[in-house]
């Protein structure tokens, strides 16, 4: 079923708008054409850019949840974990608010905030199973702890950094809503690319070609991540867990003090936007209209009522499809079926395709299936759900794959049969993976932007489209009541991510 819907809903739509542009030809013209190759080259460029300062800024937050013990350390993991799950249209508005020119920095260091919690609770989680043993004896026999962490801890975190650095990448390189907002016309990537050749010159040769230039290097990164993510567990199950949280010393009071000048400057843009918010309780009334003059098809309220519906269904039928390719992956290689990676690799494309693609590719197949779902209330929850069902995944897989055999083995041999084997087994271990993973879906399908910008009707836009729209139109009430819808945003995402360290299961560790 999973593949099935991959299939449908993914797979389909993109090879349809791919065959249509290259039908038309002229893909090998606009490859060859030097404004693509700078388009592609400051894809590259930012995303680099922003990979390196997002691995800076996580290690010594890494640091600080894997090798000490510290109050207020649950506080640390929700605040370095909102941005991860913050809208795009939001965190844009916020450093908007903050570097209102916008340019490459302001994209660089929206994406990188954006991505610090990835490369933190990655790295952390394999920081916390090294045994600082081996570091002691290098500080016996002379090493200072610079030469230590370069000669011991960094190499036997290189898995985990690798991964990190390979997931964060291909994130910087899609990403939509932070470049849109912040590089405007001037500046921009292979995602915005496509978007303006699709939807405002119908290029859809020129958008083709992008299209395959894109995916290539999605499938490149994704590869690369696996073999990663796969070192990365070895390396686990090699050495196993070790007790290496302690009291800093010496020196490692500056990484602590580091990690928490990161953990500060990750709360300025949220602060601001929350600030600019409350400074006037204006866009906060306006949140029952419709604008400044009529900027809005519907009121800013059912627009939340919208992203409220449209995040439920997305959510529900993602932890679905999402739970049931775990358990299929986990069967595939505990059955050692070859190429077991292959197919975990497919369902994280959805990850690294352009948003538009899918969508344009949606209002062109999707009228061949019964009751034409392009008119469909339920286009934009199954956009969603494309996209959140990959986390899913990312979440439960590693939980299903700690599971000890035997037990299943035990209950199978007592009676039971497979539903009861994974009712009473399974199901109870990974009960809080589960939950987690519904939160995050539904905060990730709440804030989704790019597939529901391009899918979304003007009487059933969602917030993150309605902030869009505000923001793109003139008067300072639309602005205001952008703050304000997106401070709300804010609101229940910091809410779901207090709910997810509450049951404390481990998330971002890609």
């Amino acid at each position: 079923m999973p593949l099935g819907f991959l299939a449908v809903f993914f797979v389909w739509p993109v090879v349809a708008i791919l065959r249509l542009g290259l039908a038309e030809g002229g893909v090998l013209d606009t490859l060859a054409t030097g404004e693509v190759w700078r388009v592609v080259g400051f894809t590259v460029a930012q995303a680099a850019g922003s990979t390196a300062v997002a691995v800076l800024a996580g290690m010594p937050v890494a640091f600080l949840l894997a090798r000490t013990r510290m109050p207020g350390l649950g506080l640390v993991r929700v605040i370095i974990l909102v941005p991860f799950v913050l809208p795009s249209v939001v965190v844009g508005l916020a450093f908007r608010a903050l570097m209102p020119d916008g340019g490459v920095w302001a994209i660089v260091l929206a994406n990188a905030f954006f991505n610090v919690a990835v490369v933190a609770r990655t790295v952390a989680g394999l920081w916390t199973h090294l045994d600082r043993r081996a570091e002691d004896a290098a500080r016996g026999l002379g090493a200072s702890r610079a030469r230590t962490f370069t000669s011991v801890t960094l190499p036997a975190l290189a898995p985990a950094i690798g991964s990190a650095a390979a997931v964060v990448f291909l994130f910087c390189a899609t990403s939509f809503g932070v470049v849109l907002i912040l590089g405007g016309a001037r500046l921009r990537t292979l995602e915005t690319e496509i978007y303006l050749r699709t939807v405002e010159l119908l290029d859809l040769s020129g958008a083709a070609a992008l299209s395959l230039l894109q995916l290539g290097a999605v499938v490149a990164a994704l590869a690369i991540g696996a073999v990663a993510r796969r070192r990365r567990e070895t390396a686990l199950k090699l050495r196993g867990r070790a007790e290496s949280a302690r009291r800093p010393a010496g020196g490692e009071w500056v990484v602590v003090a580091l990690a928490y000048g990161v953990v500060a400057v990750l709360l300025v843009p949220v602060g601001t936007l929350v600030a600019r918010s409350l400074s006037t309780l204006d866009g906060w009334r306006a949140l029952t209209g419709f604008g400044y003059e009529g900027s809005l098809e519907i009121s800013g309220l059912d627009a939340v009522r919208n992203s409220l519906a449209a995040a439920t269904d997305a959510t529900v039928l993602a932890v679905t499809l999402g739970t049931m390719a775990s358990v299929v992956l986990v069967s595939l290689a505990r059955n050692r079926v070859r190429y077991v990676e292959v197919v975990d690799t497919a369902f994280m494309l959805p990850l690294g395709v352009s948003a538009v693609t899918v969508g344009f590719g949606y209002l062109i197949t999707l009228d061949l299936l019964p009751g034409d779902l392009r008119t469909s209330a339920a286009l934009v929850p199954l956009a969603q759900a494309l996209v959140v069902t990959p986390l899913v995944i990312r979440i439960m897989l590693p939980v299903l794959r700690s599971i000890d055999e035997r037990l299943r083995q035990a209950a199978a041999s007592l009676g039971a049969g497979p539903w009861r084997v994974w009712r009473e087994v399974d199901v109870p271990m990974a009960g809080r993976s589960l939950l987690t993973a519904a939160a995050f879906g539904y905060v990730v399908a709440l804030g989704e932007f790019g597939a529901t910008s391009f899918l979304a009707r003007p009487d059933t836009a969602t917030l993150p489209v309605a902030i869009a729209r505000l923001i793109s139109r003139p008067g300072e009430l639309n602005n205001q009541m952008a703050y304000a819808a997106c401070t709300l945003l804010v609101v229940v995402t910091v809410a779901v991510v207090a709910l997810v360290e509450w049951v404390r299961v481990p998330v971002g560790e890609f």
